[in-house]
């Protein structure tokens, strides 16, 4: 099963985008919300991804393999496609 975390800021309108569709979604509560002016969240997402930009979302698969999506669009039709069919009950889509 993968796992995800969304980088985001408070005072990022794309960030808030990402946040808005969210809310209301059955699988919302699996994704880990990591504030870029927390801890050490900001130099993880740098380090990981390599580069600052938010909103950012980290999907690491069951195999370990770590890729990082930028851009709120993509992050959105991502989510869109590969999780609200697990929210349904529908295993296979991942």
């Amino acid at each position: 099963m993968n796992s995800h975390s969304l980088y985001y800021s408070n005072f990022c309108y794309f960030c808030h985008k990402v946040l808005r569709f969210l809310r209301g979604q059955d699988y919302a509560q699996a994704i880990e919300l990591r504030s870029t002016s927390e801890g050490r969240n900001r130099a993880d997402l740098i380090e990981g991804g390599g580069r600052g930009q938010v909103p950012c979302l980290r999907i690491e698969t069951s195999d370990g393999e770590v890729q990082w999506m930028y851009e709120s669009d993509d992050i959105i039709r991502y989510l869109d496609s590969a999780l609200a069919g697990k929210a349904e009950g529908n295993p296979a889509a991942s």
